[in-house]
């Protein structure tokens, strides 16, 4: 229930409907706007670089959790509250404040997620771990896409399209003109975590508290982090994995922080499109997981991620050659085919072609990484490594908003700030190829 509560922030603030509405209406410059968010997740990815690992070992040592993640939850809560007082052309909450607020969200849904998944085995036991690790990222998707569903028939719909089935206009009295609907969704998310996470309170145990002080377990807790770093040396297959996925997983991430912005900048789309869109891409990812246990089992999991990334790069490419009015770089100037509310061009349905196959990349290789993993590190080590996996996921989070932000100034263009999230998906690719392992599995 608490990631199926949190993982909304992610889809409907960081995303399709709120990033996008404060770069293009809040900001009124897509590149700008790029540039800010790119730098506020910069300097919160340093800031989890420089904290989570130490805060989670410390915390391992300290023994409870809830106390920690239901004061994350709260300021999580806060944060997205504010985004309300986010008025087009700066009006209301300064910009300043707004691009703080992302990086300090930036900030703590890494603490949540650490958080989060050490109460998976006090929850659900050893044995029911991995069935409730894949609930929960279900649960996630499916309540994700209900809010974007619900959003759009009861906020975006109303007033623009003659149903008589549908309200007539927002509901709640929400005014377009004021970008209410795109600012509501902050509050929104912010009600519906804190209700998320009152029965991960009530209901799961914790770990024991431990006798052990604050200054004691920060010590202790960067001694457990040299130990983990000893005791996987030697193992090369298993480091050089290690070592691409920390590089493609930027270009991962950078594609799920800058892909919605980039939609709404290039595209011009506002709330409505980028509802549909959102929803569209959403499903797509639930595939792309689906296919990815397909694809582990009939060719093994070290071919899988190399189709996927390598299909990821090819479509992310083809994005970049997409506009308005253009078809792969190439102008266009035809007439929509059709008088619906949305996707009435050639571009856009190509763009959203395009975008289904991005999230259905982007899911897959992030499944089949996981997989990869049991299959390259040696059976007795796989705490060792999975704790070296969770730090490889956080380490370098700073370098795809950094390379972002330094190629949007410098190209002057959305698509050139872009440019470098392919770079990282090839050189994790590149060094995938001197990975060994990771084959199909003999059955029979």
């Amino acid at each position: 229930m608490a990631q199926a509560t949190r993982d909304p922030y992610v889809i409907l603030v960081a995303i399709y409907i709120f990033a996008p509405y404060f770069v293009t209406r809040v900001v009124g410059d897509p590149v700008a706007g790029q540039t800010l968010v790119a730098a506020a997740n910069k300097w919160g990815g340093w800031l989890v670089v420089l904290t989570a690992p130490l805060l989670g070992a410390a915390i391992d040592r300290l023994g409870p959790r809830k106390p920690w993640l239901a004061v994350v939850v709260g300021l999580m809560a806060l944060c997205n509250a504010l985004l309300w007082f986010a008025r087009p052309g700066g009006a209301g909450l300064p910009i300043t404040a707004t691009v703080v607020i992302f990086g300090a969200l930036t900030v703590l849904i890494a603490y949540h997620e650490m958080l989060h998944n050490a109460l998976l085995l006090p929850a659900a036991g050893v044995r029911g771990a991995a069935g409730a690790s894949g609930l929960a990222f279900a649960g996630g998707n499916a309540f994700s896409v209900l809010m974007l569903v619900g959003v759009l028939f009861a906020f975006a719909l109303p007033g623009k399209v003659d149903w008589s089935w549908l309200p007539a206009a927002p509901l709640l009295g929400l005014d377009p003109v004021y970008a209410e609907p795109d600012r509501f969704v902050g509050p929104l998310v912010a009600v519906v975590m804190l209700f998320g996470i009152i029965p991960l309170l009530k209901l799961v145990p914790d770990m024991a508290r431990s006798r052990a002080t604050v200054a004691d377990a920060l010590r202790a807790g960067a001694g457990d982090l040299a130990q983990l770093f000893r005791e996987a040396r030697g193992h090369r297959d298993a480091l050089t994995f290690l070592v691409a996925r920390m590089i493609y997983t930027d270009g991962l991430t950078a594609i799920l922080v800058f892909g919605g912005l980039y939609a709404a900048g290039v595209m011009r789309w506002a709330t409505l499109e980028m509802l549909g869109y959102g929803i569209v891409l959403s499903v797509a990812a639930v595939v792309g997981g689906l296919l990815a246990g397909r694809l582990d089992n009939a060719i093994g999991p070290r071919l899988a991620v190399r189709l996927e990334i390598g299909g990821l790069i090819v479509f992310q490419s083809l994005v970049l050659g997409m506009g308005r009015e253009t078809i792969l770089w190439a102008p266009w100037t035809g007439t929509p085919f059709w008088d619906g509310p949305m996707f009435t061009t050639r571009p856009e349905i190509i763009f959203l072609a395009l975008g289904c196959g991005v999230a259905v990349c982007v899911s897959s290789a992030y499944a089949s990484s996981r997989t990869l993993l049991t299959r390259v590190a040696p059976a007795d080590k796989l705490g060792v490594f999975f704790g070296l996996y969770a730090l490889s996921g956080s380490a370098t989070m700073w370098l795809g908003p950094t390379l972002v932000e330094f190629a949007t100034r410098q190209g002057g263009t959305q698509a050139w700030g872009m440019v470098p999230v392919i770079g990282m998906l090839a050189t994790g690719l590149a060094i995938l190829f001197f990975v060994r392992g990771g084959n199909r599995l003999q059955t029979g």
